[in-house]
């Protein structure tokens, strides 16, 4: 039998739907080259920015001099990098510029192997014309897995619609310091609550058939001084309790099939070099079974940036031997595995393992069935529908947090006074969107497209529920460049008006070119640039503020809390985020949105969450640096009112391996219908380490009806309860532990107490990570 035979036989077995996987993937495997394996572990990027055009670090050094995609893919390549948002394409562009690169795969090589197509959709879609959903921040502040689930699904089905078959999303770093760029990325402080939001955007987009990718594996947020890409410093024990519990979460519970690496290293290893954690801990020890893909360029950073490597070659066998599966976004390193190779036969054992992870995922995805095409069927969906904005509306609405309130808000519908709508953020729609974006991240280089999709303006939606007001509106001061005679205009109209609503915050950017996102780190936490000035201003004039925040961190507010008359935030709420806040400012929309950050008091004393203990915490006097926020973790006002029992106990001891049930009931004793977050927490008085004072264990979100009241049961296994202990082993611990029910951490109702009893107990891979709520209303 001939080469040309034997290839088709084999291809006869891979491109066998009815075949078991393995079989189909050792059969390809068997007649691939070397040069055909190493390209299906890489990627290719059609990108021709310039130097002065970055989205991604280093992108105008390392993709210099970038080849065709025909010269790069002639032996094959494994995925194809952003066809939809690299440049202004339309969906159906888009979709026909993928068709083409993959016919050219199907027909122009060997193998005729297609690619994956990967794409960004942290905030939607990012590709012209998509809806813009609020940022993952925002996301957070509505305590709503299942509103989460829904935006998911909504973003998968668009992507799955023009053939994308991986997202790189979502955010799971949990925040440590704020000042880092990528707080609006993520999730929060707190990891159960980032973990289980994360579960809930993960299942919905692979629901839909496409890959969800976990970012950024691990310790990204938690970079020394709030730094992009900083060294890490975090010991063993707050690597697994605080770093890790949302990856194992949405790997386990929501089925993600891919990891991404984070740039940082942590104790003096790259992640991207670290054979610990990318497979004796994601694979060995948690079972993970999908692909690792590296962050852009990770793979040759260790030997320019990390210098951990003498070359890129030998960058890339570190890369491979650690567990990267797959170089992002261009094949760089993975193409000279074999360079100055000291050990080929390890490097080739390397490539096997890694490429078996490749098809086989590929082969889940239907891509080497015999007869697939790579056109979708039927028309290109359209990405910014009428569900999608329902979606988008629902989540910006949920996620406004009313902060302060004397009683001006809401404000009535039918009021008819001057209103002074000021402040760098009043104005703009794009300070509503998040640096990934497709309108922040791509069209700011093509202002004649706009935002590629329609945004009502802040005065558009308040002018639409105030019809009777006089509303004017007025910068106050750019973002971050100073001009004190707007400021002056600012405060004369102030005081010519019956109320100013002062719109401060943040406009998103990449590396610098906003205030916040990748590289756009703060030096602290005052307002960015003269906003501070602009605020005191009209402070002083002594009409009253209602200061609304949309930002993509929290920052310190300490200062103005006295003397405004209320206080909004709302983390870069998207597309329909004007709308969201004229509705909550009006009460057409009862605010619900909880804190997933602390606000500060002070920008001094950082970085610090909640989640420390009794010697990172206020009081006592122990340093004249005072670190109390202005507003906890969890706070969030109504325009109702909330009452909530301490929790009942079904058990006051409980084995180390059992569970208990603790019941809180939760009343509307308000005039209107409205939603709170009734919130569980855990404190651990004596315990061999050191633990949070408090930390969030359970929540629920309920919606109730003036007057209504319901009951919530939180069934908690005792492993919600365990912690990395002295000897480095996660165990739970005999003794005893006080759960607290709260509006916030700083505002709790009540509390009761339990004896876990038995010996220590170790727990393993397998242990419980959720805690049960159910929900029973009365009457």
């Amino acid at each position: 039998m001939g080469e040309t035979d034997d290839l088709d036989v084999q291809r006869a077995v891979w491109t066998d739907p009815d075949r078991p996987v393995e079989e189909r993937v050792e059969a390809l495997l068997a007649v691939m080259s070397p040069a055909e394996k190493a390209a299906q572990l890489g990627s290719y990027w059609a990108d021709e920015r310039d130097s002065d055009q970055v989205i991604a670090p280093m992108q105008d050094t390392l993709s210099a001099g970038r080849r065709s995609f025909e010269t790069v893919a002639a032996d094959g390549i494994g995925q194809l990098t952003r066809v939809f948002g690299t440049r202004p394409v339309t969906a159906e562009e888009g979709r026909r510029q993928l068709a083409e690169a993959q016919r050219f795969l199907l027909t122009g090589t060997r193998l005729g192997i297609p690619a994956l197509a990967h794409e960004e959709c942290l905030t939607g879609f990012t590709t012209l014309g998509a809806t813009v959903y609020p940022t993952s921040l925002a996301w957070a502040a509505t305590f709503d897995p299942e509103a989460v689930h829904a935006m998911a699904r909504r973003i998968g089905g668009d992507l799955h619609g023009v053939g994308v078959h991986q997202g790189l999303s979502p955010v799971l770093d949990v925040v440590t310091d704020y000042r880092w760029g990528r707080v609006e990325e993520t999730l929060g402080e707190d990891p159960y609550l980032v973990g289980t939001l994360a579960t809930a955007y993960v299942s919905g987009l692979e629901q839909s058939g496409v890959v969800a990718t976990l970012k950024h594996f691990a310790g990204h947020a938690s970079s020394r001084g709030g730094r992009n890409h900083a060294p890490v410093s975090v010991g063993h024990r707050e690597l697994r309790d605080l770093v890790l519990v949302p990856f194992e979460m949405a790997l386990r519970l929501g089925g993600a099939r891919s990891v991404m690496n984070s740039y940082t290293e942590t104790d003096r290893v790259p992640a991207a070099a670290d054979r610990w954690l990318l497979t004796e801990l994601l694979r060995q020890e948690w079972g993970f079974e999908g692909t690792v893909v590296s962050d852009y360029w990770a793979v040759p950073f260790l030997q320019a940036k990390h210098r951990v490597a003498g070359t890129v070659a030998e960058a890339a066998r570190l890369a491979l031997h650690a567990g990267i599966d797959m170089e992002l976004p261009d094949l760089i390193g993975y193409a000279r595995l074999d360079e100055d190779d000291p050990d080929p036969a390890s490097t080739r054992a390397d490539v096997d393992t890694a490429l078996r992870r490749v098809l086989r995922q590929k082969i889940e995805l239907g891509l080497l069935d015999r007869g697939w095409e790579p056109d979708p069927t039927g028309p290109a969906p359209e990405l910014d529908n009428a569900d999608n904005r329902a979606v988008a509306r629902r989540l910006a609405e949920e996620s406004v947090v009313l902060l302060a309130n004397d009683g001006i808000l809401p404000l009535a519908p039918d009021a008819s006074g001057r209103v002074l709508l000021v402040g760098p953020c009043a104005d703009d729609p794009g300070c509503l969107m998040g640096a990934y974006s497709f309108p922040i991240h791509v069209l700011a280089r093509h202002p004649e497209l706009g935002l590629g999709i329609e945004v009502t303006s802040l005065p558009e939606a308040l002018r639409a529920e105030l019809p009777q007001a006089e509303i004017a509106v007025l910068p106050g001061t750019p973002l971050v460049d100073a001009d004190p005679e707007l400021v002056a205009e600012a405060a004369e109209a102030a005081r010519d008006s019956d109320l100013v609503i002062c719109v401060v915050g943040d406009r998103a950017g990449m590396f610098g070119a906003g205030t916040s996102g990748e590289g756009s780190d703060a030096p602290g936490l005052e307002l960015p640039g003269h906003q501070p000035e602009l605020v005191e201003a009209l402070l002083a004039t002594g009409t009253p503020v209602v200061l609304v925040v949309v930002s993509g961190r929290p920052y310190a507010l300490g200062r103005y809390l006295d003397r405004t008359a209320a206080v909004v935030q709302a983390f870069l709420p998207g597309s329909e985020g004007a709308p969201a806040l004229a509705r909550v400012l009006t009460g057409a929309v009862n605010p619900s949105g909880r804190l997933p950050v602390q606000v500060p008091a002070s920008p001094a004393a950082l970085p610090h969450t909640y989640l420390a203990p009794p010697l990172g915490q206020d009081g006592d006097k122990i340093s004249n640096l005072g670190i109390a926020p202005a507003f906890p973790f969890g706070h969030g006002l109504s325009y109702t009112s909330f009452e909530l029992s301490g929790p009942t106990l079904d058990a006051d001891q409980v084995p180390v391996d059992g569970q208990l049930t603790a019941s809180v009931r939760v009343a509307n004793t308000g005039e209107r219908a409205g939603a709170t977050v009734v919130q569980l927490y855990a404190d651990d008085p004596v315990a061999q380490v050191t633990r949070p004072v408090q930390q969030l264990v359970g929540f629920a979100r309920v919606e109730l009806a003036a007057g209504e009241a319901a009951v919530v049961d939180f069934t908690l296994h005792a492993d919600r309860f365990s912690f990395v202990g002295v000897a480095g082993e996660r165990v739970v611990e005999p003794g005893e532990v006080v759960l607290s029910t709260g509006h916030s951490v700083g505002d709790l109702t009540g509390s009761a107490s339990l004896q876990l009893v038995g010996a220590t107990r170790r727990t393993g891979p397998g242990r419980e990570l959720v805690t049960g709520v159910a929900v029973t209303r009365e009457g």
